[in-house]
Parts: structure tokens; sequence; C-alpha cells
């Protein structure tokens, strides 16, 4: 069991990092700078030019690798900031058995704190959760929850995911639940540390900002800070065809980690200037000419956004700034998106690497 003055003493250092600060006081740290915790190494991910794929000669694009988190996506930093203001605030301790849902990297997110501060965690996942993201769960030492079937009378897995942790709660004495769906420390991440650190490396020349949505957390801190820091950046939200986030008629969908069957509570009317909706096949397309192109390994929805970009590109001025938000890491994607058999089984064919050429 983690000694209490190690919890309190990783909440008292990672605090101050996640305080409002203007572009001219913020600086990333540099490479030979060391770490408290593994937990300090969450944010501040690299932003690189994507030259390759869209040939570079219209508009500019850039990608922020959330990769690069230790998490391996951009769910360790909510997942991070939920926990610490709980801890901070009192609402968990020492003893207190973390619950949620997830498609799997907000679990991964919360077991690698849970594992740092040695607090006991269940995942509740669902039949689409890859194979990879359980064997990481496992290894932190996380219990997980299995939901097989959707929610009696729908076809939401989420539904019924939400519905076993509400289960849970019930039947485990002193548990808590960060609830991904409804906390503003979700959004609060994102508006504190990913947007800031975006309009900072291109020296606050956003034009376009592409990021794929699901609870709507990276949509809402980045819009609300682009807002209220008056930035003529157009937030373009990119959303899987069958999720209800803007009004899609809901449908089964093959890949996890975009999309929704359900509007999150944090989500709010207005926050997107544009939306794109992409299908399976399109994330499957825009994961492999990322990584041909690029040599980018990301995860479903990184490919999702690439290819929402490829579908936006002839309404993008020549001469704008593109940034775009790519979530996680393709490892986790290897029995699904980077897999032959599984492509050939579910499309009847393989993606075309030169497909996303402008030329």
């Amino acid at each position: 069991m983690v000694d209490r003055y190690l919890m309190d003493s990783a909440v008292a250092t990672n605090t101050e990092a996640l305080r409002p600060q203007n572009s001219s006081a913020r600086t990333a740290a540099r490479p030979d700078q060391s770490k408290s915790s593994i937990l300090d190494t969450v944010g501040n991910t690299p932003i690189i030019e994507l030259s390759k794929i869209f040939g570079g000669d219209r508009f500019k694009l850039f990608g922020k690798i959330e990769a690069m988190n230790p998490g391996g996506s951009i769910k360790d930093r909510s997942g991070l900031h939920m926990l610490r203001e709980a801890l901070s605030s009192g609402e968990i301790s020492r003893d207190t058995t973390i619950i949620e849902s997830s498609s799997g990297n907000m679990a991964i997110g919360l077991a690698q704190v849970c594992a740092y501060w040695g607090l006991k965690l269940i995942c509740v996942v669902d039949i689409r959760t890859t194979k990879q993201i359980l064997q990481i769960l496992q290894t932190y030492g996380a219990e997980i929850s299995l939901v097989s079937e959707p929610l009696p009378g729908t076809d939401s897995l989420l539904a019924a995911r939400k519905l076993r942790v509400q289960e849970l709660l019930a039947s485990v004495p002193g548990s808590y639940c960060p609830d991904q769906y409804a906390n503003p420390n979700n959004f609060a991440a994102h508006y504190l540390g990913t947007m800031p650190e975006i309009i900072n490396a291109l020296e606050s020349r956003v034009d376009y900002l592409f990021l794929a949505t699901s609870t709507s957390g990276t949509l809402r801190g980045c819009a609300e800070y682009i807002r209220d820091n008056e930035l003529a950046t157009k937030v373009v939200a990119v959303d899987a065809i069958g999720s209800v986030i803007f009004g899609d008629k809901p449908q089964p969908r093959l890949l996890p980690g975009h999309g929704a069957a359900e509007r999150s509570k944090i989500h709010l009317d207005g926050l997107a200037d544009d939306v794109v909706l992409i299908s399976d096949w399109d994330c499957v397309t825009g994961c492999h000419n990322l990584v041909r192109r690029e040599a980018v390994l990301a995860g479903a929805s990184s490919g999702g956004t690439i290819a929402a970009i490829h579908k936006y590109r002839d309404r993008i001025e020549p001469g704008t700034v593109c940034a775009a938000i790519l979530a996680d890491r393709g490892e986790r994607y290897m029995d699904t998106v980077y897999s032959d058999d599984w492509v050939l089984r579910n499309f009847d064919q393989l993606p075309d690497p030169a497909e996303y050429s402008m030329i």
C-alpha cells in the first residue's frame, strides 16, 4: 500500500504544472531534467510537421504526438488530472477502489496512476477492447470487468458498461468513479495542458485544429481555451459514422476509442466549428498512410483524424497552419487496424498507401 506522504507529494509536485500560465511563461522541460516520478512525464508531448502525407505544398500540417505520454495516449492527461484533483479534495484516499468505464486508453491512464499510488482499480471494458490493451491493464495490476453484450433493448455497449460501473459502486465498499463522461477535470486537463502546448509550439499560429471526439473532453478543453483566449483557430471535430455525438444515427462500429453511443454530460453544443464523419475503413486507411508516409505508428482515432483532413483538404485555404491531435499509439491495434487478415475479413480489401497523394 502506498505511503500517504508519497501520494500527497505527487499531488503537490504536479499541481503547479497544471496552473494556467501565459505563453511567455510556459517552457518545456529540458531532456536532461530528472523527474520525481513517471507521472511527471505526462504532457509536454512533441508536435511535429507532417510534410509528406499531403505533400505540404498547400498548407502546413503538424501532429501532436500524444503516444509519447508514458501510458501511450492523450488519456494519460485526463486520467491523472481527475485522480489528482479527487485526491487533493479528499474524495479518494489510500483505501479507495477506483472504478471506471473505458474503451481502453482511459483505463490505461488510470491504471498507471493507480499502480504508482498503490490504489486498486477495476476497469469496466467491453468486447471491442483490444487484446493488447487488456494485457497492459493486467500488467499494471488492474482488475478487468468485461461487458460482452449491449444493454438489453439497445445496441449500446457504453450503456452496458455504465450500468456495470453503478453495480460495482454499489457492491464495493469505499469505491469511487472518476466518471470521465461528466467530470470537468477531464476537459480541464486539455484546457490547462494540451491546447496551450500546441499554441506555444506553433507560436500562436493555428488556423485549424482537427481532433477526434468521444467523451468530448479534448474537444471542450481545447475549444474553451481557444474561446477564452480569443484565438482565430477553427476547431474541426472528427466523429465516427454511427456515433450520436453530433446527431448521426447510431449504428455498430468496429473500432473503439472515438465516437460514442450517447453524448457525455461534458459535451456542449457549439464547441466545434465544423464536423467530419469518418468510417472504420477511413480509420484503417488513415493509419496506414500515416505510418507509410510519416513513419508515425498511431491508433485508430488518429487514422480517422488524418482521413478527416483528407476529406476536408479542399476547404483548407492555401498557406494555413493546421494541427492534428494524434491521440494514441498503434501497437494496440496490431490485431485489427494493422492486421491484413482482420482488414480483409472486415473490408475485403487492403488500404492503398498512395491514396492520400495531393497530386
